[in-house]
C-alpha cells in the first residue's frame, strides 16, 4: 500500500507563493500609480539642504515608529531581541504606508513574527497595541490642535471651522477617557474575537501618547521644512492631521492623491500650486517611497535567511 504524501508542506508552499505574488502585484500596481518624472523634477527643484533636513526628520519618524512594537514587547513580555522587533516594525510600517494596513500592518507582522516564534495571540496583542498607540497620539494631538486653533476650511466642505473645533473636543475627550481607564478602571481586561486584551498601566499609556504625538509632529515638521517656512508649522500640522483621516476614510493605498488634494484644498491660497505639489511629492518620495524600497530589500534578506535556516528534509 502506497502511503499518501503529507499535504501540509504543499499547502504551506502554495500559501507562501500566493503571499509573495500578492506583494509583488501590489508593488507593481503602486509603482505604476506614481509619476516618477514628477517626483524627480520636484526633488531636483528643492534646495539640497532642505532635502537633507526633511530626510533626517523622515528618518527620525520611521525610527521612532519602529519602537512602537517595543511597547508591545514590554506589554506582552515576549523575549525577542530589540533589533528584531524594530526591524519587523519598520518593514511592516513602510508597507503599511504604501499598501494599506491589511498588507503592511497585519500580514507582514504575522508572517515575520510567526517566523520568529511568537504565538498568534501574542502577535495580535502586539499589533493591537501598536495601532492603538498610533491613533491615541492622533486623538490627543488632533484634539488639542482642532480645539485650540481650528483651521479655516473651504466653504464647500461639509465641515466648517466650528465643526472642526467640536470634532477636536470629541477627540480630546476620547484620548483622556483612555488615560482615565488605564489609571482608574477596575476592569483590566476585555475579550476581542477570542483574544484577551489587558488594559495597560498609566505609565505605559503616557508613553504611548508621548511616542505617537512626537511621531505625528515630526511628520508635520518634514512637510514644513519642504514648504520652506511658507506656512506656519501649526497650520501644516492641522492639514496633515485632516489629510490622515481623509486617507483612512478613502482606503486609498499610500493616500495617493488624497494627501495632495487636502493640502491643495486648504493651502493653495497661501502657496502656489507648483511649490506646494513639489514639497508634497518630495515628502512622498522621502517618507513613503524611500523607506518602502529599503523595507523591500530588508524583507527579502529576512526571507532568504529564514530559508537557509530551514531544516533539510530527510529522505525515508
Amino acid at each position: 500500500m502506497i502511503r499518501d504524501k503529507p499535504w501540509w508542506p504543499w499547502l504551506k508552499r502554495a500559501l507562501t507563493f500566493a503571499f509573495f505574488a500578492l506583494v509583488i502585484g501590489l508593488l507593481v500596481k503602486y509603482a505604476r500609480g506614481v509619476d516618477w518624472g514628477d517626483v524627480k523634477e520636484s526633488l531636483l527643484a528643492l534646495p539640497r539642504h532642505v532635502l537633507w533636513e526633511a530626510a533626517a526628520l523622515c528618518a527620525c519618524s520611521h525610527l521612532l515608529y519602529s519602537c512602537f512594537d517595543l511597547v508591545g514587547r514590554r506589554y506582552t513580555g515576549h523575549r525577542l531581541r530589540v533589533p528584531q522587533v524594530m526591524q519587523v516594525n519598520f518593514i511592516s510600517y513602510a508597507f503599511n504606508l504604501n499598501m494599506g494596513s491589511l498588507v503592511g500592518g497585519v500580514a507582514f507582522r504575522f508572517r515575520m513574527y510567526s517566523r520568529l516564534g511568537l504565538a498568534t495571540a501574542t502577535i495580535t496583542r502586539v499589533l493591537t497595541l501598536s495601532m492603538l498607540t498610533n491613533w491615541l497620539g492622533y486623538l490627543l494631538l488632533a484634539g488639542i490642535v482642532f480645539t485650540v486653533a481650528p483651521l479655516a476650511l473651504p466653504p464647500d466642505w461639509k465641515l466648517d471651522s466650528e465643526g472642526l473645533q467640536l470634532l477636536g473636543i470629541v477627540l480630546l475627550a476620547l484620548a483622556l477617557t483612555y488615560l482615565l481607564l488605564c489609571g482608574w478602571s477596575k476592569k483590566r481586561s476585555w475579550t476581542l474575537r477570542g483574544h484577551e486584551l489587558l488594559l495597560p498601566r498609566p505609565t505605559m499609556a503616557i508613553v504611548q501618547l508621548a511616542m505617537s504625538c512626537a511621531n505625528w509632529m515630526i511628520m508635520a515638521g518634514a512637510v514644513h521644512v519642504l514648504l520652506q517656512g511658507k506656512v506656519p508649522y501649526s497650520d501644516v500640522l492641522s492639514v496633515l492631521l485632516v489629510a490622515a483621516v481623509a486617507g483612512v476614510i478613502t482606503h486609498v493605498p499610500a493616500g495617493l492623491g488624497v494627501l495632495e488634494a487636502v493640502f491643495v484644498a486648504l493651502l493653495s491660497h497661501r502657496v502656489p500650486d507648483a511649490q506646494l505639489l513639489a514639497a508634497l511629492l518630495g515628502y512622498r518620495a522621502l517618507y513613503y517611497i524611500g523607506p518602502l524600497l529599503a523595507a523591500a530589500v530588508m524583507y527579502l534578506s529576512v526571507e532568504l535567511r529564514a530559508r537557509k535556516q530551514l531544516p533539510v528534509p530527510q529522505r525515508p
